[in-house]
Order: C-alpha cells, then structure tokens, then sequence
C-alpha cells in the first residue's frame, strides 16, 4: 500500500525507533537544523510521565515522556509559536509494520488540550516488548486504543497548505 499525501513538509520531522542491543535510539530530524539522537538514557532525563489506558479490557500502566517534549525538544512549535498557519499543522506516526496514524499538532500541546499523549518505553514497569516497541505512543484519552501506535518508527510533522 502506497501513501501519498498532499502536504508541504514543514518541518521534516523524523524519529527513528530502533533498538541497538539494550538501547533504544531515537533519530530526529527537523527541517534543515542538525540531526539529533536521543537514546534511552536521554529519554530518562526528560520528564517522566505515567498514565493508566484500557486495552481490550485489561487495565494497563505506561511510563514514558510526552510527545509533546519530544516534539518540543525536536523545534517543532510548541507553545507560543502554535498559532496561525502552525495550526494547519498534523503528527503522522508510522508503526514498523506500516501502520500510519494521524494527530493533530494542537493535541500534543497543553496549552490546547489537557491530553498527555505519550511516548512509552515500558508497560507494567518492564520494558517494552519487540512486538510493542521498543517505543510505542499511547493516546489514554481516546476510547479505543487505535491510536495508540505501537512500535514506533517514525513520527513526521507535517504542515497542510491551502
């Protein structure tokens, strides 16, 4: 299946998921400013957030970092600079098996929503599994699970043009 969207990329904004031995390794790329690495370790500096979801009728614990702080961290605009033609602006996640989901920019930033979506790196305290992770974007405010992407691969932010 082919993905062909008619956007205009403004900011490019690429994460990579991929787990090296024990570390997991996160690329970001913004528009023309210089490609950062986050690690584990890195995500363990950030703020660390935990929420409760259920999934399929089990109740279950994640922790990770915002996707906000991610994005924040990453120059996407967050906060004052969310306004005007920023909030044309979309978050396309794309699983590793291909999965694709669509967010709103404004649903990351609290200053919007009172939503904490987040970026997990471990469910009932443990590490994710290859086949939840190794990061995985849980959205505790949506009744169904659907957006809740796991195995993060990429994350591009996106902003439509008239």
């Amino acid at each position: 299946m082919k993905l062909i969207l008619t956007a205009l990329p403004l900011f490019s904004l690429v994460l990579w998921a991929q787990s090296a031995g024990p570390q997991v390794k996160v690329v970001v790329r913004v528009d023309d400013k210089p490609e950062q690495i986050f690690t584990d370790t890195d995500l363990a500096k950030m703020p660390r957030h935990h929420v409760s979801v259920t999934e399929h009728g089990t109740k279950v614990e994640y922790d990770g970092v915002l996707l906000h702080d991610v994005l924040e961290k990453a120059g996407a605009p967050i906060g004052k600079d969310l306004k005007g033609k920023a909030l044309t602006t979309y978050v396309l996640a794309t699983a590793r098996d291909g999965y694709v989901v669509v967010y709103t920019l404004t649903e990351t930033d609290s200053a919007f929503t009172d939503s904490e979506i987040l970026v997990a790196d471990r469910a009932q305290g443990q590490p994710l599994s290859d086949t939840q992770g190794p990061l995985r974007i849980v959205v505790p405010s949506d009744k169904k699970p659907a957006r809740s992407l796991r195995m993060l691969e990429r994350i591009d932010v996106v902003q439509l043009r008239k």
